[in-house]
C-alpha cells in the first residue's frame, strides 16, 4: 500500500473508533440511569482499575501496554461527564503537582477546583462544593505531609483512591536568564527539600525562599529578574518561563503519593489498601497489643506513622496502612480486636492500591 492508501486505512479505523466511543457513551448513559434508580455512587475507581487491568492483560500489541491507562483514563473521564460533571478540589493553584495528580486520576473532563490549603480541600468536599478532593500524603524522599494526616483527625471523609505521581522537578527562569545569574530560588518547602543537594552544588550562594506552592514559586520567579523556581514543566508553560535544568531532584525516582477523599470508600478489589487512624491507651505494651492481631492473621502492615493528637500534651495518634480491604475477613477481625487497645479507632477508607511507578 502507498502512503495515501495507508492514511485512508487509518482514517477508516479512526471512524470505527469514534463509532465505538459513541456506542460506549450510550451504554454509560444507561448505566447512569440505573445508578440513579439504585442510588449507588456514580464514580467507582475500582471499576476503572479492573477495566485497565483486563485490557492490559489482553493486549497483544503493537499498541504499547503502558499507554492503555492514559488513553482509557480520558475515555473514562469523558463518559463520566455524561453522568455528571465531576468536581474535584485540590491543593492549588493550577499547575501544581497535585493538579497534575487530579488530571492523571480524573482526566481532562473533570472540573478541577483549586483550593489554597489542605484543610480547605477537606472543607470543600465536606460542604458539597466538590465531589472529591485530592491531597498529597507522602513523598518517597521527604516522608509524610503532616498537614494531611492532621486534618484526617477531625474529618469524617473517606479515602476512595490513591495516586502515585513521579515528580520531575525543573529549574525555571525568565527567558534570557542564565543559571549563574540566579540570586533567589523559590519553591514549596517540599520542592526545596527534594532538591537540596543539587541546589547546594549548583547555586550555593542563592537564597532559598519558600512559596505556598510550586506554581506560586513559578509566578514569583516570573516577576524576579534574578530569580528561579523549582517547579514542573507545566508550571513553566503556564507562567511563560524557560526550563533551565531538568531532573534536579536529589533522588532519581522521586514519587509523591496522593489520596482521593470523598463521602464513601471504594468497593473491594483483589489489590486493596486500608488506612486506619488510632489513638492508644497510655499503658505498657499497648502498641504491641495494637499490632499483634494483624500479625497473627497475616495482615501486612505497610506503614505506621505517629502524630501529636493536639488534644493533650504528649498524646499521639497513629496512622496505619495495611494490605487488604476492610471487608476482608482477616482485616475486619484484626481491626475489631485492635480496638481493645485503643481509646479511638477510625477506618479512614479502603481503596485500590495505585500502580507502582
Amino acid at each position: 500500500m502507498d502512503l495515501a492508501a495507508l492514511r485512508s486505512a487509518i482514517d477508516g479505523v479512526d471512524d470505527e473508533l469514534l463509532k465505538l466511543l459513541n456506542r460506549r457513551a450510550e451504554l454509560v448513559g444507561q448505566v447512569a440511569q440505573l445508578k440513579e434508580r439504585m442510588q449507588v455512587p456514580f464514580y467507582v475507581p475500582s471499576r476503572e482499575r479492573q477495566i485497565v487491568d483486563r485490557l492490559a492483560a489482553a493486549n497483544a500489541g503493537p499498541f504499547p501496554t503502558e499507554a492503555i491507562r492514559p488513553v482509557f483514563q480520558e475515555i473514562f473521564s469523558a463518559c463520566l461527564s455524561l453522568e455528571k460533571t465531576v468536581r474535584v478540589a485540590y491543593l492549588g493553584p493550577e499547575a501544581t503537582y497535585t493538579h497534575m495528580a487530579v488530571k492523571r486520576q480524573f482526566g481532562l473532563s473533570a472540573r478541577a477546583i483549586p483550593v489554597g490549603t489542605i484543610a480547605g480541600v477537606f472543607d470543600e468536599v465536606t460542604r458539597g462544593g466538590a465531589d472529591f478532593g485530592v491531597v498529597p500524603v507522602e513523598n518517597s524522599s521527604e516522608g509524610v505531609v503532616s498537614h494531611t494526616l492532621d486534618t484526617f483527625v477531625g474529618s469524617d471523609l473517606k479515602i476512595s483512591a490513591e495516586i502515585l505521581l513521579e515528580i520531575h522537578h525543573c529549574l525555571l527562569v525568565r527567558a534570557g536568564v542564565e543559571v549563574g545569574q540566579i540570586e533567589r530560588v523559590y519553591s514549596h518547602p517540599q520542592g526545596l527539600a527534594q532538591c537540596r543537594r543539587w541546589l547546594a552544588a549548583n547555586l550555593p550562594r542563592a537564597a532559598l525562599i519558600e512559596a505556598a506552592s510550586t506554581s506560586e514559586a513559578a509566578r514569583l520567579a516570573r516577576e524576579d529578574a534574578a530569580g528561579g523556581a523549582v517547579a514542573s514543566e507545566l508550571a513553566a508553560r503556564l507562567h511563560d518561563l524557560t526550563v533551565a535544568r531538568r531532573s534536579i531532584a536529589d533522588l532519581a525516582h522521586n514519587v509523591t503519593r496522593f489520596l482521593v477523599i470523598g463521602e464513601k470508600q471504594a468497593e473491594p478489589t483483589e489489590r486493596d489498601r486500608t488506612s486506619i487512624l488510632v489513638e492508644l491507651r497510655n499503658e505498657p505494651g499497648v502498641l504491641l497489643r495494637l499490632l499483634e492481631p494483624f500479625a497473627r492473621r497475616g495482615v501486612n502492615l505497610t506503614k505506621i506513622e505517629s502524630r501529636p493528637s493536639r488534644r493533650q500534651h504528649w498524646q499521639y495518634v497513629f496512622f496505619i496502612d495495611v494490605d487488604g480491604h476492610g471487608r476482608d475477613e482477616a482485616v475486619a477481625a484484626a481491626v475489631e480486636e485492635a480496638r481493645e487497645a485503643c481509646t479511638a479507632l477510625k477506618v479512614l477508607g479502603s481503596y485500590p492500591r495505585a500502580e507502582s511507578i
